[in-house]
């Protein structure tokens, strides 16, 4: 009696250790998928982003035909980021394009009929609107790297992050130029 009275919590121990090695393999795959997701929905809103920039580019042309540079600048700008070969690159001339954007945006304060012209106030509202979605895709998929590295930073997610060669993931991090604190002058 007191023999399979063993035999039947050895085999309860068997089983909760061979659950917990699934869930914890099931844990991992479903928070690395969801990383990948996040990081695919960035790319998406990068480059609606950069589909959006010719036809803004051809409304403002007609206004601000002297304004060759900034156009040029924001060309640039597009064509890197549609050609950048990976996602931090994409970021990276996202950002660059972004910048070249708000000298578009600024050209329309000289000229009030740019401002009030119909295409140019539905595409800045457009531009504003994957902003914040970029903004989003972009806590999302921290959020993501957050909830993965606490899985596998604490016991017992750590043993089995080790087991399945799992590692610690990085942030996106802001690039530097967007932290920095706008200068106000009067």
């Amino acid at each position: 009696m007191a023999l399979s009275l063993l035999l039947i919590a050895l085999i309860a121990v068997i089983v909760i250790v061979l659950l917990m090695f699934i869930y914890y393999f099931n844990k991992f795959a479903v928070l690395g998928n969801r990383i990948d997701n996040s990081l695919s929905q960035i790319d998406v809103q990068l480059r609606k982003r950069g589909d959006l920039v010719p036809n803004l580019i051809e409304t403002v042309k007609g206004y601000a035909k002297h304004e060759k540079k900034i156009m040029t600048e924001v060309t640039n700008a597009r064509k890197a980021l549609m050609s950048a070969p990976t996602l931090p690159q994409r970021m990276k001339a996202g950002s660059e394009l972004q910048s070249a954007l708000k000298s578009i945006f600024a050209i329309a304060e000289n000229y009030p009929q740019l401002k009030a012209n119909e295409n140019f106030l539905q595409l800045q509202q457009e531009l504003a609107a994957i902003e914040d979605k970029v903004a989003f895709a972009r806590q999302y998929y921290n959020d993501s790297i957050l909830s993965f590295n606490n899985s596998v930073g604490t016991f017992p997610g750590a043993f089995f992050a080790g087991l399945y060669g799992k590692k610690k993931r990085e942030f996106l991090q802001m690039p530097a130029e967007l932290r920095a604190v706008p200068k106000v002058q009067f």
